[in-house]
Protein backbone atom coordinates (compact mmCIF):
# COMPACT_ATOMS: atom_id res chain seq x y z
CA UNK A 1 0.00 0.00 0.00
CA UNK A 2 3.23 2.27 0.57
CA UNK A 3 4.50 4.04 -2.64
CA UNK A 4 7.71 6.72 -1.73
CA UNK A 5 9.48 8.69 -4.65
CA UNK A 6 11.91 11.78 -3.93
CA UNK A 7 13.17 14.71 -6.05
CA UNK A 8 15.46 17.76 -6.16
CA UNK A 9 12.98 21.00 -6.14
CA UNK A 10 14.58 24.10 -7.85
CA UNK A 11 11.75 25.89 -6.55
CA UNK A 12 12.68 25.17 -2.71
CA UNK A 13 16.04 24.39 -3.61
CA UNK A 14 16.58 20.93 -2.17
CA UNK A 15 15.01 17.49 -1.90
CA UNK A 16 11.10 17.04 -1.10
CA UNK A 17 9.59 13.90 -0.80
CA UNK A 18 6.11 12.46 -1.28
CA UNK A 19 4.72 9.26 0.23
CA UNK A 20 1.46 7.43 -1.09
CA UNK A 21 -0.80 4.92 1.11
CA UNK A 22 -3.55 3.21 -0.77
CA UNK A 23 -5.04 1.87 -4.09
CA UNK A 24 -8.04 3.60 -5.30
CA UNK A 25 -10.47 6.60 -4.40
CA UNK A 26 -10.09 10.28 -3.10
CA UNK A 27 -6.97 11.55 -3.11
CA UNK A 28 -6.09 13.74 0.17
CA UNK A 29 -2.95 15.49 0.87
CA UNK A 30 -1.59 15.47 4.33
CA UNK A 31 0.19 17.99 5.64
CA UNK A 32 2.76 16.87 8.39
CA UNK A 33 2.97 18.86 11.57
CA UNK A 34 5.75 21.82 11.76
CA UNK A 35 9.41 19.43 11.35
CA UNK A 36 7.55 16.26 10.43
CA UNK A 37 8.85 15.01 6.94
CA UNK A 38 6.24 12.63 5.00
CA UNK A 39 6.55 9.70 7.37
CA UNK A 40 5.58 11.36 10.08
CA UNK A 41 1.91 10.72 9.98
CA UNK A 42 2.11 7.26 9.57
CA UNK A 43 4.90 6.76 12.37
CA UNK A 44 2.31 8.66 14.75
CA UNK A 45 -0.58 6.35 13.59
CA UNK A 46 -2.34 8.53 11.65
CA UNK A 47 -2.45 6.81 8.37
CA UNK A 48 -3.31 3.69 10.61
CA UNK A 49 -6.02 5.17 11.60
CA UNK A 50 -7.22 5.55 8.15
CA UNK A 51 -7.04 2.00 7.75
CA UNK A 52 -10.74 1.61 6.78
CA UNK A 53 -11.14 4.27 4.37
CA UNK A 54 -8.08 3.45 2.69
CA UNK A 55 -8.81 -0.29 2.27
CA UNK A 56 -12.57 0.59 1.29
CA UNK A 57 -11.14 2.30 -1.45
CA UNK A 58 -12.71 5.58 -0.53
CA UNK A 59 -9.38 7.67 -0.27
CA UNK A 60 -5.74 7.89 -1.44
CA UNK A 61 -3.73 9.41 1.24
CA UNK A 62 -0.31 11.26 0.03
CA UNK A 63 1.99 13.50 2.34
CA UNK A 64 4.78 15.01 1.63
CA UNK A 65 7.72 16.81 3.50
CA UNK A 66 6.91 19.77 5.76
CA UNK A 67 10.23 21.89 4.65
CA UNK A 68 8.86 25.53 5.38
CA UNK A 69 8.14 23.92 8.49
CA UNK A 70 11.44 22.44 9.30
CA UNK A 71 13.00 25.91 8.56
CA UNK A 72 10.71 27.96 11.06
CA UNK A 73 10.53 25.40 13.78
CA UNK A 74 14.71 25.23 13.83
CA UNK A 75 15.33 28.62 12.71
CA UNK A 76 17.12 27.74 9.27
CA UNK A 77 18.71 30.85 7.70
CA UNK A 78 16.86 34.80 8.09
CA UNK A 79 13.35 35.25 8.78
CA UNK A 80 13.43 36.83 5.24
CA UNK A 81 14.41 33.11 3.67
CA UNK A 82 11.99 31.43 6.05
CA UNK A 83 9.30 33.27 4.34
CA UNK A 84 10.25 32.64 0.96
CA UNK A 85 10.47 28.85 1.92
CA UNK A 86 7.05 28.84 2.38
CA UNK A 87 5.98 31.01 -0.59
CA UNK A 88 8.45 28.28 -2.47
CA UNK A 89 7.25 25.45 -0.81
CA UNK A 90 3.41 26.24 -1.35
CA UNK A 91 4.12 26.55 -5.10
CA UNK A 92 6.47 23.56 -5.22
CA UNK A 93 3.20 21.54 -4.01
CA UNK A 94 1.26 23.35 -6.26
CA UNK A 95 3.61 22.31 -9.29
CA UNK A 96 5.25 19.62 -8.23
CA UNK A 97 3.15 17.60 -5.58
CA UNK A 98 0.34 18.04 -7.45
CA UNK A 99 1.13 16.59 -10.71
CA UNK A 100 2.73 13.85 -9.36
CA UNK A 101 -0.42 13.03 -7.41
CA UNK A 102 -2.38 14.13 -10.44
CA UNK A 103 0.03 11.09 -12.18
CA UNK A 104 -0.44 8.61 -9.71
CA UNK A 105 -4.24 9.03 -9.93
CA UNK A 106 -5.10 8.67 -13.80
CA UNK A 107 -5.47 12.40 -14.32
CA UNK A 108 -6.45 15.20 -12.60
CA UNK A 109 -9.00 15.44 -9.84
CA UNK A 110 -9.73 17.16 -6.98
CA UNK A 111 -7.71 16.69 -4.02
CA UNK A 112 -8.53 16.81 -0.81
CA UNK A 113 -6.03 19.15 1.65
CA UNK A 114 -5.93 17.93 5.45
CA UNK A 115 -3.40 18.41 8.67
CA UNK A 116 -2.51 19.45 12.08
CA UNK A 117 -1.39 22.21 13.56
CA UNK A 118 1.39 23.67 11.24
CA UNK A 119 -0.29 21.34 8.81
CA UNK A 120 -3.39 23.00 9.36
CA UNK A 121 -2.04 26.32 7.79
CA UNK A 122 -0.85 24.70 4.76
CA UNK A 123 -3.74 22.74 3.84
CA UNK A 124 -6.04 26.20 4.43
CA UNK A 125 -3.65 28.24 2.81
CA UNK A 126 -3.16 25.23 -0.59
CA UNK A 127 -6.72 25.69 -0.70
CA UNK A 128 -7.33 29.20 -0.81
CA UNK A 129 -4.20 29.87 -3.16
CA UNK A 130 -5.13 26.91 -5.42
CA UNK A 131 -9.12 26.56 -5.51
CA UNK A 132 -9.07 25.08 -9.09
CA UNK A 133 -6.94 22.01 -7.16
CA UNK A 134 -8.51 21.48 -4.35
CA UNK A 135 -11.81 20.13 -3.20
CA UNK A 136 -11.86 20.96 0.54
CA UNK A 137 -9.34 21.60 3.52
CA UNK A 138 -9.52 20.23 7.05
CA UNK A 139 -7.99 22.24 8.95
CA UNK A 140 -6.83 20.76 12.76
CA UNK A 141 -5.35 22.33 15.89
CA UNK A 142 -4.83 24.82 13.17
CA UNK A 143 -1.66 27.56 13.98
CA UNK A 144 -2.26 29.91 11.19
CA UNK A 145 -0.40 33.33 12.52
CA UNK A 146 2.75 31.84 11.65
CA UNK A 147 4.36 35.10 12.05
CA UNK A 148 4.41 35.03 15.92
CA UNK A 149 7.20 32.05 15.32
CA UNK A 150 9.58 33.17 12.04
CA UNK A 151 9.69 36.87 13.53
CA UNK A 152 11.26 39.70 11.88
CA UNK A 153 9.27 42.13 9.65
CA UNK A 154 6.63 40.69 6.87
CA UNK A 155 7.39 40.39 3.32
CA UNK A 156 5.55 39.49 0.56
CA UNK A 157 6.50 36.12 0.37
CA UNK A 158 4.62 35.78 3.89
CA UNK A 159 1.76 38.18 2.62
CA UNK A 160 1.07 35.46 -0.60
CA UNK A 161 2.03 32.07 2.10
CA UNK A 162 -0.85 33.29 4.92
CA UNK A 163 -4.07 33.09 3.92
CA UNK A 164 -4.93 35.66 7.75
CA UNK A 165 -3.42 38.19 4.91
CA UNK A 166 -3.99 37.05 1.35
CA UNK A 167 -7.63 35.88 1.42
CA UNK A 168 -8.80 39.61 2.26
CA UNK A 169 -7.15 40.82 -1.41
CA UNK A 170 -9.03 38.11 -3.18
CA UNK A 171 -11.04 38.96 -6.20
CA UNK A 172 -12.20 37.48 -9.60
CA UNK A 173 -12.28 34.35 -10.67
CA UNK A 174 -10.48 32.57 -7.63
CA UNK A 175 -12.72 33.86 -5.15
CA UNK A 176 -15.48 32.77 -7.20
CA UNK A 177 -13.76 29.33 -7.48
CA UNK A 178 -13.29 29.36 -3.71
CA UNK A 179 -16.53 30.24 -3.22
CA UNK A 180 -17.52 26.95 -3.96
CA UNK A 181 -15.00 25.21 -1.57
CA UNK A 182 -15.24 24.11 1.53
CA UNK A 183 -13.03 24.71 5.06
CA UNK A 184 -13.47 22.67 8.13
CA UNK A 185 -11.52 23.82 10.91
CA UNK A 186 -11.60 21.82 14.13
CA UNK A 187 -9.78 22.30 17.77
CA UNK A 188 -10.25 20.96 20.85
CA UNK A 189 -9.94 23.64 23.46
CA UNK A 190 -7.76 21.05 26.23
CA UNK A 191 -3.97 21.54 26.88
CA UNK A 192 -1.78 24.03 24.17
CA UNK A 193 -4.94 24.05 22.08
CA UNK A 194 -6.14 27.65 20.78
CA UNK A 195 -9.86 27.24 19.22
CA UNK A 196 -9.53 31.25 18.77
CA UNK A 197 -6.72 30.98 15.98
CA UNK A 198 -9.53 28.94 14.06
CA UNK A 199 -12.34 31.20 14.28
CA UNK A 200 -9.77 34.24 13.40
CA UNK A 201 -9.70 32.23 10.09
CA UNK A 202 -13.37 31.56 9.60
CA UNK A 203 -13.92 35.29 9.95
CA UNK A 204 -11.57 35.85 7.40
CA UNK A 205 -13.29 33.28 5.21
CA UNK A 206 -16.68 34.55 6.42
CA UNK A 207 -16.08 38.03 5.34
CA UNK A 208 -15.43 36.71 1.72
CA UNK A 209 -18.59 34.05 1.22
CA UNK A 210 -16.24 31.22 1.35
CA UNK A 211 -17.72 28.68 3.04
CA UNK A 212 -16.45 27.00 6.37
CA UNK A 213 -17.41 25.68 9.69
CA UNK A 214 -15.62 25.65 13.01
CA UNK A 215 -15.80 22.55 15.21
CA UNK A 216 -15.09 22.93 19.08
CA UNK A 217 -14.27 19.15 20.56
CA UNK A 218 -13.62 20.99 23.64
CA UNK A 219 -11.63 20.80 27.05
CA UNK A 220 -10.78 17.21 26.52
CA UNK A 221 -8.81 17.49 23.35
CA UNK A 222 -5.41 18.89 23.22
CA UNK A 223 -3.31 19.21 20.97
CA UNK A 224 -1.99 15.86 20.01
CA UNK A 225 -2.02 12.95 17.88
CA UNK A 226 -4.67 11.04 19.87
CA UNK A 227 -7.11 13.87 19.24
CA UNK A 228 -6.47 14.10 14.85
CA UNK A 229 -6.90 10.35 15.51
CA UNK A 230 -10.60 10.79 16.06
CA UNK A 231 -10.69 14.31 14.22
CA UNK A 232 -9.43 12.97 10.48
CA UNK A 233 -11.61 9.67 9.85
CA UNK A 234 -14.44 11.19 10.84
CA UNK A 235 -14.56 13.99 8.97
CA UNK A 236 -13.09 12.24 5.81
CA UNK A 237 -16.08 9.69 5.90
CA UNK A 238 -18.40 12.73 5.94
CA UNK A 239 -16.42 14.30 2.99
CA UNK A 240 -15.32 11.69 0.57
CA UNK A 241 -18.15 9.01 -1.48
Amino acid sequence: MKVSEHWWSDRMEQELSLVRWGHYGVPVLLFPTAGGDAEEVERNQLVARLGPLLEAGRIKVYSCDSAAGRAMATRVGSTEYRMWLFNAYHQAVAHEVVPAIHADSNGPQPIVTAGASIGAFNAVSMLCRYPHLFSAAIGMSGTYAIEQFIGGPHTDDLYFSSPLQFVAGLEGEALETLRHRFVLLASGSGDYEDVGESWTVAKVLGDKGIPNRVDDWGPGYMHDWPTWWEMLPLYLDDLVP
